[in-house]
């Protein structure tokens, strides 16, 4: 007869069940602590971490593309425990196209779509939580507010509310509904209040509220006219309902410092997270600063411009990325944000260097 090494006894249909039923309730218990998880929004993940969190950005494909170039990084990097995903949107351009009769005609064309769709795929086959980005620019509000709708029957609650830059055909900023940040978070505001973009009241249960992150900039912002004045916004989304604030890429982590102190001392208590990027290409030198309005601190920039080669830049990138991210971590930043594109690899070996 068969001996059961756990009942120490006979194998009885008794111990079988019993055995099968812990092993049910295991799952179960494990499965309701994972939904639990997700329902949780992004500042209570950071904050019920014992230890300085990972994060990244993505961007969708290109149009027209499939879905393996995403897919690719977050194999990469989920095995650093990814406490979301924030995928990037983007507005539609105006580009000239040839016409039959052999004119061109200036049409919209957005290169990069489909943000809902990926955030959703990644979120069903990964159980990351994910970020979409809500952008001012280039969106009407009603066009925002069915993007909202979406989002909410997917069970994607979760945003980070920007302005959005300027169409690369405009000279200035366009606004095509909400002008300023500050506007798109009243109208989701609103929402979560149960009030559509017209005003309109929202009939029966208006489901799981959004919550939301926005920027904030240790440089200032381009368009600020002082520091002052961008703390001033800073605090105004905050008081507005903004849960944690993430930053713009920076080089120099005495500037981060100094910005969340000088946040703590205007009373913006939320979490600060940093942006950080890993130089990957030559041009990255001049093209970054020019394009993001941040200062690349001398020491890397001499580093830099000894390469000869964007290999040569990959490896001072990382050796720099890994430096700030120890810093970061040892002071108790909360959560670091990586910006992934075309240096995907150079995240991973900075993450496998400091998490």
């Amino acid at each position: 007869m068969v001996k059961s090494r756990k009942c120490g006894g006979l194998l009885t249909k008794k111990c079988v069940l019993l055995s099968a039923y812990k092993s049910c309730l295991g799952s179960l218990n494990r499965t309701l602590e994972f939904a639990k998880y997700l329902d949780m929004s992004i500042v209570e993940k950071i904050k019920s971490s014992a230890s300085t969190t990972f994060s990244f950005e993505l961007l969708p494909p290109l149009k027209g593309k499939g879905m393996d170039s995403v897919i690719r990084t977050i194999d990469a990097l989920r095995e650093f425990d990814p406490k979301y995903i924030n995928i990037t949107t983007h507005r539609s351009e105006m580009v000239y196209k040839p016409t039959e009769s052999g004119l061109y005609k200036c049409v919209p064309e957005r290169h990069r779509p489909g943000t809902v769709a990926v955030a959703a795929a990644i979120q069903h086959k990964y159980g990351i939580p994910v970020v979409p980005h809500i952008l001012c620019s280039g969106f009407t509000r009603e066009e925002t507010e069915y993007v909202l709708i979406d989002l909410q029957f997917l069970g994607i609650t979760d945003l980070l509310l920007l302005r959005g830059d300027k169409g690369k055909h405009e000279k200035t900023f366009v606004s095509l509904g909400n002008t300023h940040a500050t506007d798109l978070q009243e109208q989701v505001n609103r929402f979560n209040e149960g009030f559509f973009q017209d005003g309109t009241p929202m009939a029966g249960n208006i489901g799981q509220k959004f919550s939301y992150g926005m920027a904030c900039y240790p440089e200032k912002h381009e368009e600020a006219p002082n520091m002052e004045s961008d703390l001033f916004y800073a605090k105004q989304k905050v008081d507005a309902g903004a849960e944690y604030l993430v930053t713009q890429m920076f080089f120099d982590n005495r500037k981060y410092f100094d910005f969340v102190d000088k946040c703590r001392e205007t009373g913006i208590t939320v979490p600060i997270i940093p942006g950080l990027k890993p130089l990957t290409l030559m041009n990255q030198l001049t093209v970054l600063p020019k394009i993001f309005h941040t200062d690349i601190p001398e020491a890397f920039a001499i580093e830099l411009r000894k390469c000869k080669t964007d290999a040569e830049v990959v490896e001072v990138g990382v050796e720099w990325l890994t430096e700030q991210a120890r810093e970061l971590i040892s002071r108790g930043a909360p959560s670091l944000h990586f910006y992934t594109l075309m240096a995907t690899q150079s995240v991973k070996r900075v993450a496998q260097a400091v998490f």
